[in-house]
């Protein structure tokens, strides 16, 4: 399944004109745990998949709320002339399409 399929909620935003940070939301903790669990929001995958330090990007698992949080540093800053988005709305886009594994069965 995709992330999009899994998520009730993935979005994007500034925090400050140097980081953005990407919340995805869940709204049954199986799909939360499924994802958290499937490793595809670690740092790694998404130092890669956004062309940043794997040691720049933090991610936050938050139970209570269902939610992973990923921050990150921007490649350019916020309103500067080479910045594609200057909210950082739409830097949620290539998570969504993530291929998310199922869970291995229980023994």
């Amino acid at each position: 399944m995709k992330l999009y399929e899994l998520a009730a909620l993935v979005r994007s935003k500034n925090a400050g004109p140097f980081a953005l940070t990407i919340d995805v939301m869940f709204a049954g903790r199986a799909e939360y745990v499924r994802v958290r669990d499937s490793g595809v929001l670690d740092a790694g995958g998404v130092a890669a998949l956004y062309g940043v330090p794997v040691e720049a990007v933090r991610v936050f698992h938050y139970e209570p709320a269902l939610a992973i949080k990923v921050s990150m540093p921007r490649t350019v800053p916020s309103g500067s002339r080479l910045d594609g988005d200057v909210y950082g709305g739409q830097f949620h886009a290539p998570l969504v399409m993530l291929d998310v594994p199922p869970l291995p069965a229980a023994s």
